[in-house]
């Protein structure tokens, strides 16, 4: 049996925690978190998390920061952001300079989400 791969969901808005967790848990070993701050403690603690999607707009910390943060501790991950609103000069930035790897609107596409995850996936073990 292959092991999924582990991927990490941060939004603060526990139904969209739910929503996200619900559509990916067939193709993924998916956690949950309501911050950036859980974030950065949930990567320190389980170090096989190969996928990060975060919500770009939470209280205390935005996603955009959240990554940042969480890329300079570890740069091997594959960085995504989900928004609710169109594409801000944050997120182009973080686009341009290779910080996240594609963004999404909300509602989410599961099918959408899963194609990008996987042509990540195959840009970096090319």
């Amino acid at each position: 049996m292959n092991k999924k791969s582990k991927l990490l969901y941060v939004d603060d808005e526990p139904l969209n925690l739910y929503i996200f967790e619900f559509n990916f848990r067939k193709s993924f070993d998916v956690i949950t978190c309501i911050s950036g701050f859980e974030g950065l403690e949930l990567l320190k603690a389980n170090p096989d998390i190969q996928i990060v999607v975060s919500d770009m707009s939470m209280p205390g910390m935005n996603g955009i920061e959240f990554i940042t943060q969480a890329k300079s501790e570890f740069p091997e991950i594959s960085f995504f952001i989900l928004t609710g609103y169109d594409i801000t000069d944050d997120i182009q930035k973080a686009l341009d300079g290779g910080l996240i790897y594609k963004y999404f609107r909300k509602p989410l596409n599961a099918k959408e989400i899963s194609a990008a995850i996987e042509q990540a996936y195959t840009y970096k073990t090319l």
